[in-house]
């Protein structure tokens, strides 16, 4: 099986593993799905540890608007009463003014941070140091434990328009948003090797011949933007270890040129009556009491 990291620009993001004998449209389907798929964990992460904090999603007409502006509007939220946290709420007041701030109580509340934590473990980009490759399946088992964690703290479920639930239905609305710029679309996506695209209608083998233990750098990026940055020769870890070693050097030869000429003369290999005194019988002797 050739080892892929998968990178996006400079940033680190999975390992895979595939055989030689894939076609790089296949793969090029399974890398992008992966990478959108994490992007999604991300952002569901990213909402349920808001809404641990501040309750679910307040209608978008109320968003932003101060307690005084809804009663003046005569606005009101009609799913605070039917998504009600299990164990009852905990009022947060919400300073955003995105989310109601009737959270839940603060068992239900581990529950849902528990699970972000599980769920940001199993597609971590810390995968990589401990060589375990992602797949799409890993993605999958991280949306469904939160998803599951979201179940049971709202048995009632979530407001239609919660990003959430929006996101575990895949009908977010990402425009205009900076996560809308990460999202790759599969038919945009192509990926990239030693400063060659990977044509989609090659194979793997194609590019790294037939030896199933390879490893390779790949990256994906959306069509048009060109030939990525190329991989530096050496690592910005063996970079900092060659400025150290430089560095010490440095210092050990300033220390050698500040050393007085004569003084290497007090040295036993100096003296040129060393070894007529070994040979009398008269070496190292002291003339002080010891």
């Amino acid at each position: 099986m050739v080892l892929l990291h998968i990178k996006h620009g400079d940033e680190d993001q999975f390992l895979l593993k595939e055989t030689c004998s894939t076609s790089i449209e296949n793969l090029t389907q399974e890398v992008t799905k992966i990478y959108n798929g994490r992007l999604k964990v991300q952002r569901v992460c990213a909402e349920m540890e808001s809404l641990a904090e501040h309750g679910i999603f307040l209608p978008p007409n109320m968003q932003g608007l101060t307690d005084e502006q809804i009663e003046e509007l005569k606005l009101k939220d009609e799913w605070a009463g039917k998504c009600i946290p299990s164990g009852g709420s905990v009022f947060k007041k919400d300073e955003i003014g995105r989310r109601n701030g009737h959270a839940p109580n603060e068992k239900m509340k581990q529950v849902l941070k528990a699970t972000v934590e599980e769920a940001k473990a199993l597609i971590s980009k810390k995968q990589i140091q401990a060589n375990v490759c992602v797949t799409i399946d890993m993605v999958k088992d991280a949306l469904d434990q939160l998803r599951g964690a979201v179940m049971i703290v709202y048995p009632m479920g979530l407001p239609p328009y919660d990003p959430i639930r929006m996101e575990f239905e895949d009908k977010e609305d990402l425009a205009g948003t900076h996560a809308s710029l990460e999202v790759i679309e599969e038919s945009e996506a192509q990926l990239w090797w030693a400063g060659k695209e990977l044509k989609k209608t090659n194979q793997l083998s194609d590019y790294v011949g037939k030896n199933e233990k390879t490893k390779i750098i790949v990256k994906i990026q959306k069509k048009g933007q060109g030939a990525p940055a190329r991989e530096p020769v050496i690592s910005g870890e063996d970079q900092k270890q060659m400025i150290l070693f430089y560095h010490k050097r440095q210092e050990e030869l300033k220390k050698l040129e500040e050393n007085d000429d004569d003084a290497c003369l007090d040295s036993e290999w100096a003296d040129s009556h060393a070894l007529k005194r070994q040979f009398h019988g008269v070496k190292d002797i002291k003339w002080r009491p010891r």
